[in-house]
Formats: structure tokens, sequence, C-alpha cells
């Protein structure tokens, strides 16, 4: 359940992101519930939401981030959903590869593949909140393990040659 614990019986909003992969209507990503393509099933043991075609045949998945990138999802977010205590997004790769860049440069953080899911959503809502809101986000993680994986989405000459420098200090 992760930071939505400390929260559950308090009066605000919570919100999980999902990975929108290269959109929730492009069949290519991993949102099972924000998505209309998640539906109740059981597999490995337990029942809450996959990505499945109709005879209950998992689907193929995609995300930037692999610890987003599963067919099915907690049997307690599922619940979270259904009662309505949180709200499911989904945030696509080009997104959280832009709100990763964002925050390594403005905070100096580099925040995991994951993590970054969160910051989409909060940088999309922040501009119309009022003032005295509050967001917090769970950056639950260290980007340091994904500039391989982000080193090509960034599009940018100098972060490629300091990533193969540093690539080859360790041969």
């Amino acid at each position: 359940m992760g930071i939505f614990q400390g929260f559950m019986n308090d009066p605000v909003e919570l919100v999980g992101v999902e990975a929108g992969g290269l959109g929730v209507n492009s069949g290519r990503h991993a949102a099972r519930l924000s998505s209309k393509d998640g539906s109740i099933g059981i597999a490995q043991g337990y029942k809450t939401y996959f990505l499945q075609d109709n005879d209950g045949q998992m689907k193929e998945t995609h995300s930037v981030s692999a610890g987003l990138d599963y067919v099915g999802v907690s049997p307690i977010l599922s619940s979270l959903k259904e009662s309505g205590r949180v709200r499911f997004e989904a945030a696509t790769d080009k997104e959280v590869i832009n709100a990763m860049s964002l925050t390594m440069k403005k905070e100096g953080l580099i925040p995991a593949l994951e993590s970054a899911h969160a910051f989409v959503q909060a940088f999309k809502e922040a501009p119309d909140m009022p003032k005295e809101d509050i967001i917090i986000i769970n950056q639950s993680g260290r980007g340091d393990k994904d500039i391989f994986t982000v080193a090509d989405a960034f599009s940018d000459p100098k972060w490629k040659a300091f990533i193969k420098a540093k690539a080859k200090e360790y041969k």
C-alpha cells in the first residue's frame, strides 16, 4: 500500500499513477486501473485487475519503467480503486522522461522511473491548485539505476557523451 497507508483515515485525496506507456489508447501500456483495458481476473493465485483478453489470457504490457511493466496490480490497490478511495491516472513514457528531466534540473534529484510517474501527475495538477494546498510525492527509489534506460530518451548529446565516458571508466 506504500505511502497511502499513512493517509487512509485522513480527509485527503489519494492519487496513484500507472504506466501509460505509449498511451492508454495505444495498446502498449501497463495501466490496469486507469484505462478501459483493465478487467478483473485470477492469475498466480490472486484476484485483481489485469490486462487480459476476453479469454483471460494475459496481454503484453509496455512501460519505460521495468518496475511498473506488469500485467496485474495489487488486490489492495484494486480494492482502493473500487471503493473510490484512490483515484488512478496514467503517465506516458514521454511524460515520465520529461518529469524526470525537470526534477533533475530543478531539484537536483534523480527520481526512479517508477516514482517519476507520480511527479508527472503532480506537475499536471499543481498549476490549478490553490496555493495553500499541499502535494506529497512518494519518491520511493533512486533513478541512478535508470540512467542507461533513459539515456537515449533524453536526446541530449552531452548526456549521452557523459554516460559513454562513465561506462568506459568501468571497463
